[in-house]
């Protein structure tokens, strides 16, 4: 391809829809909720198509301030949409899980952008938005999954320490396991798009390695900072429910 990126046109790209057709075909036949797969996939759809042009625009203006308030909403929603595993709790979790993903996925961002790449300027939007993507994507999911789970050890067992431990294990089960697929069962999206584009697979395998790492880290550090400022709400919640339970 001669370092050049492949376009696709409208009418071949509704033919990568073939097998999700087929999905949704599945879903209707064992009745498993067909709407909920082709809401999901309409607003993905939408979601993409109105983010790229939405990133072209940020692009081209290059304005720091421009850059912080889309890493601002970017937070909030990632902060918002990790609480979904707990929806009872979201208004009362809502401000340790923005914390958490400040603290663990913005001082990484920091560390990978001004570090690591030296952008020049500090907020270049083309790394600096990817990147924050990332970091904070997998940050969510990872207070997610210890958010639903550490509610749930509660319920079985009283000790919060092993609750814990459960959890923050269980929200890093997705991350170690890519750590240890790539290379050999996967080629992770960036390193993937970096060689499309023509990239040497070295210089490809040194940002994927950095991106793998820099996931790690804003994953564990954020989680371990939300379950230690969600320790005092849980332990209530589950004390008044075990309370109730008693007098019932």
């Amino acid at each position: 391809m001669n370092g050049a990126i492949h376009p696709i046109g409208w009418g071949h790209l509704a033919l990568s829809f073939l097998p999700a057709l087929v999905t949704l075909g599945i879903l209707w036949r064992w009745s498993l909720g067909l709407k909920k797969g082709v809401v999901a996939l309409m607003r993905m759809l939408a979601q993409l198509v109105l983010i790229g042009y939405f990133l072209a625009w940020i692009f081209g203006a290059a304005n720091g301030v421009v850059i912080l308030l889309v890493l601002s909403m970017m937070l909030f929603a990632s902060s918002w949409i990790a609480l979904g595993t707990v929806p009872a709790c979201r208004g009362r979790l809502f401000a340790s899980a923005l914390l958490s993903i400040l603290l663990g996925g913005g001082l990484t961002l920091a560390l990978i952008t001004q570090g690591v790449l030296s952008l020049e300027p500090w907020y270049l939007p083309q790394y600096m938005i990817p990147l924050a993507g990332m970091i904070f994507s997998n940050a969510m999911n990872s207070v997610s999954l210890s958010a639903e789970r550490l509610d749930a050890e509660l319920d079985r067992q009283p000790d919060y320490e092993t609750a814990r431990r459960i959890a923050f294990n269980a929200s890093l089960i997705p991350v170690i396991n890519s750590l240890l697929a790539v290379g050999l069962v996967s080629l992770p999206g960036m390193m993937t798009g970096q060689i499309l584009s023509g990239v040497s697979p070295l210089v490809a395998a040194r940002y994927q390695i950095m991106v793998m790492a820099m996931i790690f880290g804003s994953s564990g550090i954020s989680t371990a900072v939300f379950l230690y400022l969600s320790r005092e709400f849980f332990q209530a919640r589950h004390e008044a429910s075990q309370a109730q339970a008693g007098a019932e």
